[in-house]
């Protein structure tokens, strides 16, 4: 039998007993309803898996052994920042899980002027810790012992101040002949996604006078939601670990 993968916040260590943050024992008491001495994975974001079984069980509360500290050797090399401008129903979930998946380190939400999701306050919390969960999820599913951390929503002004330590910036655009083949090969990467009808010219010039070289993926217009996987694809492929 599969044994589940759980991610939590509470501290682990081999030998220790831990009770697990309140989504973790949910999850694991009221939805797989698992029973002491069942066995899981557990991780909390340091890196490394944790081999547990759980040593009392209710819908609201988890008690587990942790057995061992186990080595996860699933994070890439490459580091990649990802801005995601802002959409509209699932897409932006979408874009979240099959980045976490391609390996992506970070994602920043962006507001661009063709972005028809405006989020303040509340709606913005809301909608960020949603992503959050996407995110831990996504983790879960893939193995990976790190979740990417989801940022608040900026501007294309802050983004620019936000990855200008990176190696290589790149913004997809696709009227333009320069592609990822032919770039040398970078530790870490900003990658840059407009919204479903494009960035303007005004912020491809914005993003290029900040450093950012317009890349292209071929002759199609993809979506919002299947650039970002088709282009973190690709660059595992030619500078991580794919």
């Amino acid at each position: 039998m599969r044994i589940p993968r759980i991610h939590t916040g509470s501290p682990l260590a081999a030998g220790h007993q831990c009770e697990l943050d309140d989504n973790a024992a949910q999850h694991v008491g009221r939805v797989l309803r698992m029973q002491p001495e069942q066995e899981l994975l557990l991780f909390n974001g340091d890196g490394y898996d944790y081999r547990a079984s759980i040593v009392a069980a209710s819908k609201k509360n988890v008690t587990v052994e942790v057995h061992e500290q186990l080595e996860n050797t699933t994070e890439s090399p490459l580091n990649v920042v990802l801005g995601q401008t802002l959409s509209k129903g699932d897409r932006m979930d979408y874009a979240v899980q099959k980045a976490v998946e391609m390996g992506v380190s970070q994602i920043v939400p962006l507001s661009t002027e063709r972005c028809d999701v405006k989020l303040k306050g509340d709606r913005e919390d809301k909608r960020l810790r949603h992503w959050q969960q996407v995110a831990i999820s996504a983790a879960e599913q893939c193995g990976r012992a790190r979740v990417p951390e989801i940022l608040p929503v900026m501007t294309l002004s802050q983004w620019l101040e936000h990855t200008q330590g990176c190696d290589v910036r790149l913004v997809l655009h696709h009227r333009t002949g320069q592609n990822l083949a032919s770039m040398t090969r970078p530790a870490t990467v900003a990658l840059m996604i407009g919204p479903e009808g494009g960035l303007s010219p005004g912020e491809i010039l914005q993003a290029e006078a900040g450093g950012f070289v317009p890349v292209a993926l071929g002759p199609r217009v993809l979506r919002t939601e299947t650039a970002p996987v088709a282009a973190l694809a690709l660059c595992q492929w030619l500078w991580g670990d794919i």
